[in-house]
This record gives structure tokens, sequence and C-alpha cells, in this order.
């Protein structure tokens, strides 16, 4: 049985980490998650379209539009309805824009393929891969109902809806003592350059390989997948790197889902991100990279370190200075220090992790792929089966750090299947 809508929401309070995307998208990052599941069959846009107005009842968030108020963005309840349409837009295309109250996503198909598109300041990448795991369970059981019947496949929810409407940042702030990051300590990473591509079209490269293949590579160095890959982006970076810029650090932002530390069943944003450091020394092996990274891992993902984090995120919106400057204001401080801190940053990986659906279904979904719109050279990845996929998003048009990556791979006995939208 369905949980109804809580009627007294009409709005809601953004999350900490929602309130940093409306201030700083841009034409170029436009602060857009996307993701696709490749289908082994054409897509039915009937039996899509009732999935989606099925699956947004479960997901109450997806219901709100952003809107400005004298102090704060703030969500407001919305009756409009997703249109699912064939794709004719680019890769990520703005979906929020301040002068008009549209959904803060969109889905579209192509073929085999269909495409959620979501405004990051409504949810992270866990969030986006819940809601789109109960598109494809819904869409499935629609369109094959014949095939499905009498069989016990219904929708099994992991929380309430009261559970995934939570704000998570705001029910675990404590006021322990915040410990200091030594991050601050760095004053400027290495930065990676290029020409930007025309109309400012993510550029998109992705690689689909055995996720038992990669998880066998990253064992004969000791370690996990996320660390071997992050170490192998730091790696591909270097070997890039101007040698007048090698005195410069390569930092890699990595995002940490929270809900793996503290109890929540939140489909909002709940993540933090972490910072690895690492310092060339002109003898730069894959090796010696797994070693500073893992190291760097360990350290940073203990419950202290993320406890301190969060904690200083929720003071800094806390503080009653902050609460009474205008909204205008507001934003020029954000994208002020997101320039900043910018200027610590090389670039960023994500793991999304592993897309998990019933059994009975794999027959009719080939793969998954995860991408975000870009301001700098990144990596996104997630794995369904045994089929990893990584795509290297970029607003330049220069590929060589990819190229150094994938051929990595290649190199040590992994067949990588690459796709481009250019």
């Amino acid at each position: 049985m369905k949980e109804q809508k809580n009627e007294n929401l009409n709005w809601i309070k953004l999350d900490n980490a929602s309130k940093i995307f409306p201030a700083t998208y841009t034409s170029r990052d436009t602060k857009v998650f996307r993701i696709s599941v490749e289908l082994n069959d054409y897509v039915d846009k009937d039996a899509l379209q009732a999935s989606i107005n099925e699956a947004v009842e479960f997901f109450p968030i997806f219901n709100y539009v952003l809107r400005r108020g004298v102090f704060w963005y703030y969500f407001e309840y919305s009756s409009q309805k997703p249109i699912v349409e064939i794709e004719s837009m680019p890769l990520c295309a703005p979906l929020y824009d301040k002068e008009k109250k549209n959904l803060l996503y969109r889905v579209s198909y192509f073929n085999k393929r269909i495409n959620l598109e979501v405004f990051h300041a409504l949810t992270d990448g866990a969030g986006v891969v819940w809601f789109m795991e109960t598109i494809i369970h819904l869409y499935l059981t629609k369109k094959y109902a014949a095939a499905f019947y009498g069989k016990n496949l219904k929708l099994r929810h992991k929380a309430a809806i009261s559970q995934m409407m939570d704000d998570s940042f705001t029910k675990y702030y404590s006021k322990e003592k915040i410990t200091e990051n030594e991050d601050k300590k760095l004053r400027k990473a290495f930065q990676i350059k290029g020409s930007f591509t025309e109309e400012n079209i993510t550029k998109l490269i992705e690689g689909t390989m055995s996720t038992q293949k990669v998880i066998a590579l990253s064992h004969k160095y000791n370690t996990t997948v996320t660390i071997f890959l992050t170490s192998l982006l730091i790696y591909s970076t270097i070997e890039d790197m101007p040698r007048r810029s090698k005195n410069l650090p390569v930092v890699i932002s990595v995002p940490i889902n929270l809900r793996q530390y503290f109890k929540s069943y939140t489909a909002r944003n709940f993540f933090s991100t972490m910072n690895i450091i690492y310092n060339p020394t002109g003898e730069d092996n894959l090796e010696k990279i797994v070693n500073v990274v893992s190291d760097s891992f360990k350290s940073e993902l203990t419950k202290e370190k993320l406890n301190s984090h969060l904690n200083k995120l929720i003071s800094i919106e806390k503080n009653p200075l902050a609460r009474i400057v205008p909204l205008p204001i507001k934003d020029l401080i954000l994208k002020f220090a997101n320039n900043l801190a910018d200027r610590k940053i090389t670039s960023s990986f994500s793991n999304v992790g592993k897309i998990e659906l019933p059994p009975e279904f794999e027959p009719y979904v080939n793969q998954f792929s995860i991408c975000v719109s870009a301001r700098r050279p990144q990596i996104v990845m997630c794995s369904y089966k045994d089929k990893l996929t990584i795509s290297f998003i970029s607003p330049f048009k220069e590929t060589d750090i990819q190229r150094n990556f994938f051929t990595f791979l290649t190199n040590n006995g992994i067949e990588v299947e690459i796709i481009s939208n250019f």
C-alpha cells in the first residue's frame, strides 16, 4: 500500500549539499546528473510514461520545483507531470531555469536506451540510481506483464516515503568540536587545461569492460577497484603533465555516500567529499601511487573525520549572520568560495557502485551508465552484472588523459568497448 503524500509539505528547505548548486551552475557546468540504461529491446514510450507516473508517487522529492526566497532557495511542491520525450538535447543540458517553475528532471529515450537526467540540487548519485531502478522495475513489469505473470515481482521499497524525504545532514548534525582539515594547507593543485568544445557540449568517452577483470587487476595491486581506478586517473594525469607543472600536487576529489556511515534512507542529497592528494616525484609508477591513495582513503574514511566534516558544513549554515544575508549576496559568496575550492582540485572520481535489479530482469537489460556535467575532466563509474562502465566527461576537446587511462587497461589484458558523443 502506498504511503500518502504529506499535504503539509507544500515547501521544504534545501539540504546542506543542495545549496551550492543553484548558486554555481553555469551553461557549461549545468550541475546535471545523467543515468542511462540500455535495454535489449526497443523502448515502449507508453509503458515508460506510465512507469514514470507511478515511480514519482514513491519519490515525492521529484515533485518539487526550485524557488528563490529573500534569504534562501527552497523547494515548492508542484502538480506538474513529467513528459517522456524522444532524446533530442545535448548531454546534461540545463534543467534549472530561475525564471521558470519547471521540474528538475527529464526522462528521454532513443531506440533501446532510457535516460534520466536530474539537477543535482534535488538528489545525489545514490538517489538517482534508486529512482532509476524503480522506473526500470515498473517499466519491465508493465511491458512484459505476460512473461512475469504469477511471479512475485512486486516493488519492494527500501524505505518509507517519510524516510526518503529526510534531511539527513540536519538529522546527524551535532555541536561537537570541529577538527581542522589538513587540506586547508593546500594552496593550489595542478589544473588540467584545454580548448573548450563548441556550444559548451560536454564531451563523453565511455568505456565498458568486464567487472571481474577489473577486480582481478585491482587485486594484483592489493587494493579495491575504487582505489585502483582513482590511482590510475592520477597516473594518467601525471603522464600528460607539462614538466614545469610537476611541482604541483594532483588532487582528486572523491564523493562519499554518507548513507554507508550514517543510518539514512533519504532520497535527497547526503554525501560529502574527500580530497586525495598526490605529489609527483618524477619517479611515479602506479604501484607507488596506489599505496599513497590507499593510505589517504584509510585516513579520510573514519567516522571521526566524516562527523567533523558534516558538522563543519552545517555550522556554517547555522551561523546567525549567514541567515540574514540576502540571497543574491549569498550566491556571490558561494560562487567565490567555489572558485577558490576549484583551485585545489585537479579532477574527480565517483564510483556510484553496483546497480541491482531482480535476476528475472537480466534477459531484458544490457547495461547502465552514469555521467555528470563537467567543468574539468573527471570520471563517474557504475556496474551492472559483469559490465563496468567508466564515463570520462570533459569540457575540453583534448583526450590525452582519457587515452592514457584506457590504454593502460587494454595493455593489461582488459578489453574495453569505447563509445563517444563526438
